[in-house]
């Protein structure tokens, strides 16, 4: 799950500190949530997907479909 996150903010040409701002987070907090040191939190997670244009099953590797849901 943490490796998607980290691969999709990378196929944007994203820093994490970048990523962090968007969200309203501290950078190392993000970080952590790459790692997987934290559980991201389900507002997070939505915020995430809403930027990648995704699911957040894909997210947490429920699926491979990068779709989003109707």
């Amino acid at each position: 799950m943490f490796k998607r996150i980290r691969d999709l903010r990378e196929d944007k040409d994203i820093t994490q500190a970048q990523m962090a701002d968007y969200l309203k987070i501290h950078q190392t907090t993000y970080s952590d949530y790459e790692l997987g040191n934290l559980n991201i939190p389900i507002d997070i997670f939505i915020k995430l997907a809403e930027y990648y244009g995704t699911s957040i099953d894909y997210l947490a590797e429920v699926t491979d479909n990068p779709k989003r849901y109707k």
